[in-house]
């Protein structure tokens, strides 16, 4: 599945600079999020999934007797792989070019 928060800032990020400009300050900060966001998906939190199921195999082979032995399992799904932010990425710009093109055509008729 492409990561539906790449898709979304960089839909926003394509929009801003076929509304605005793309050698305008607005461009500029929508760009910055959606690498903020993109890099966040790939790094940070892909790696605190994977941190998460390194914890949960500890946690499954501790004795039944320790107090942490019934903790709740943590959410191991977070984050996603390069090429699922990158399809997200390519999803979101295909996203901002037809919804341009519809206003666009919109607005003629």
């Amino acid at each position: 599945m492409p990561s539906a928060h790449s898709a979304t800032v960089t839909a926003l990020a394509v929009s801003v600079g076929l509304q605005e400009g793309f050698d305008g300050s607005h461009f500029a900060i929508a760009l910055i999020l959606a690498s903020i966001v993109m890099y966040d998906a790939t790094g940070v939190r892909l790696q605190a999934g994977r941190q998460a199921e390194v914890l949960n195999q500890i946690v499954y082979e501790l004795p039944a007797e320790h107090p942490l032995a019934e903790s709740r399992p943590l959410r191991e799904l977070l984050g996603h792989t390069p090429p699922q932010v990158i399809a997200g990425g390519m999803l979101g710009i295909l996203t901002a070019f037809v919804g341009y093109s519809v206003t666009r055509i919109a607005t003629t008729i």
